[in-house]
């Protein structure tokens, strides 16, 4: 029955996204570094340029996402579950056995090694997911990519809120959730995770949008749960572990939609279809009509075989190099270094940050970044795909809108006026979440999906790029620069005067990427043109084919 099949092949791939979402609410392990960098500071008495290069070699494992990127086009998706979680036990496992104090701190080039070992372990489960899942619902591309980046950018709160109920604050603790649960996750997720061919009907197409509702209002529940935890805090150890219980009951109630589906493909074991009792003219007629809109969906032009073969224009299949070629990618990469780069700089110096504000806690400010980032990303995802199919709106210009928001937080938190922090990390936190969101997407629109995986881990270079220039080398200098030395070879610094210039400077990057960004949306307001039209033309399609 074809029904019946198709039916249950997208129950199987609703429980497949289920477990994308599992392992992405466990893989931001990368944003968490300011929940122990302190004690790594003062248990290897680092500077805060020292401690800012490490930070930058976790970062630099992002580098190596290239593997990940290559190792996507020959192996399943299981092969990179594995192998990214294996590092990351290796990874975070050492930093573990050097903050619990269970060994001698390691020497300053070891630890660079097992940091970017942890920060690699994030490419391989990242790839994997999302070539897979992007694949799965190509006319979703902006609901998939808001919902996973939207709980990339949760892990982090699930990991520093649990590690509060559970453990107080514990920064070896913390480490060691960060060894164990993602292999745990990645474990369960290597069994359900699969690519199942893309289906072209409309009904299913209408199907997805529904379910999509259902993903994207559990994750708002829980992102809402996270931040009223936050703002109450844990009263009592009985508090606590309820607020982890019903925490992991809300992160597996996404396990409705593949039940339905299961239970749905059951109900219609044996039953006769009306698409099966169709007259075959009639069928291939829809069928025809059904697969020249998906055709036309991909925005990819028929060529002639005689015909030699060109250079192919945005919009279609681009190889690696064939991508590197144009303009409009370096762009994009350009533009997505202005994003990512300054938004890394806050998360990663986000404890220094802090205490030179005043704050000695700075939990609630990873949290709040951390939280505001998942609405960032899942709205931007969300937002973007209705307003592509309803005006074809280019998905740069929300790239644009979010950087120049983005060089208002940080003249906020430069100006140092009351509350700066606080607003600063949940504009931070929205504005690296659309950045995020919407950057998979686009790029999976103006260079194709065939050789999508290598070409998102060439953008995600921005991330040790970016950490590397605006973490490593400008906070770092700037805050050495005015910081006073304390006992044992470290030092330290208090005042707005720590980092005003850090973000002034970041605010003009955030400006260039504005500029970047309104570039690139001109340039391809074409492509989403045709985009648009044809979905336009597949809806008609569909509307006349079941009049008929």
């Amino acid at each position: 029955m074809g029904f019946q099949a198709s039916y249950k092949s997208s129950a199987w791939k609703w429980l497949g996204f289920v477990t994308a979402v599992w392992v992405q609410a466990i893989s931001g392990n990368n944003y968490t570094f300011s929940n122990y960098s302190d004690s790594l500071k003062t248990l290897m008495n680092l500077t805060q340029l020292q401690l800012n290069n490490l930070s930058v070699a976790k970062d630099i494992g992002k580098a190596f996402g290239l593997l990940a990127g290559l190792s996507s086009d020959f192996f399943p998706s299981w092969v990179l579950l594995l192998i990214g979680s294996i590092e990351g036990v290796i990874g975070y496992g050492a930093q573990w056995l050097v903050v619990s104090e269970r060994i001698k701190p390691l020497p300053y080039w070891q630890m660079c090694i097992f940091l970017c070992l942890g920060g690699n372990s994030t490419t391989w489960m990242n790839t994997s997911i999302l070539v897979t899942c992007i694949r799965n619902f190509r006319r979703n591309r902006g609901p998939v990519s808001g919902i996973l980046k939207g709980y990339v950018g949760l892990s982090t709160a699930i990991f520093t809120d649990l590690c509060a109920a559970l453990f107080s604050n514990s920064p070896s603790q913390f480490l060691l959730m960060l060894a164990i649960i993602p292999l745990a996750v990645c474990l369960t997720a290597v069994f359900f995770l699969r690519e199942v061919p893309d289906s072209v009907s409309a009904s299913q197409e209408k199907e997805e949008t529904r379910y999509f509702t259902v993903f994207n209002s559990v994750a708002v529940v829980v992102a809402v749960y996270l931040l009223a935890y936050d703002l109450i805090g844990s009263s009592s150890q009985v508090f606590s572990l309820v607020f982890a219980t019903v925490l992991l009951v809300l992160l597996a109630s996404p396990l409705v939609v593949p039940a339905y589906a299961f239970l749905k493909s059951w109900q219609l074991g044996g039953a006769e279809t009306d698409v099966e009792r169709q007259e075959p003219f009639l069928r291939k007629e829809i069928v025809a009509a059904e697969k020249e809109a998906a055709a036309a969906d991909e925005v990819v032009v028929a060529e002639d075989e005689a015909v030699v073969k060109r250079k192919p224009m945005i919009g279609e299949d681009h190889t690696i190099f064939e991508a590197l070629w144009t303009l409009d990618f370096w762009v994009l990469f350009v533009s997505f270094l202005c994003g990512v780069g300054t938004g890394l700089a806050v998360m990663n110096n986000m404890a220094q940050i802090g205490l030179a504000l005043g704050h000695a806690d700075v939990s609630i400010f990873v949290s709040l970044t951390s939280i505001w980032g998942f609405f960032g990303r899942i709205i931007s995802g969300s937002a973007s795909e209705y307003y592509l199919k309803k005006a074809g709106t280019p998905r740069p210009l929300w790239n644009a809108a979010s950087q120049i928001l983005m060089a208002v937080g940080y003249i906020l938190m430069a100006l140092a006026v009351p509350g700066s922090l606080y607003v600063g990390s949940i504009v931070v936190g929205i504005c690296y979440g659309v950045r995020l969101a919407i950057t998979v997407p686009t790029a999976s629109e103006l260079f194709g999906l065939k050789y999508y995986g290598l070409i998102y881990n060439i953008l995600v270079l921005n991330l040790p790029l970016g950490s590397f220039l605006f973490s490593g080398l400008l906070a770092g200098y700037l805050y050495d620069a005015q910081a006073t030395p304390t006992a044992g070879g470290g030092n330290t610094c208090v005042g707005a005067h720590c980092y005003r210039l850090v973000f002034i400077i970041m605010a003009i990057a955030c400006a260039v990427g504005f500029g970047l960004d309104v570039l690139l949306a001109i340039r391809t307001k074409d492509v989403y043109a045709k985009i648009f039209s044809s979905r336009k033309s597949k809806k008609s399609a569909a509307t006349t084919s079941a009049k008929s």
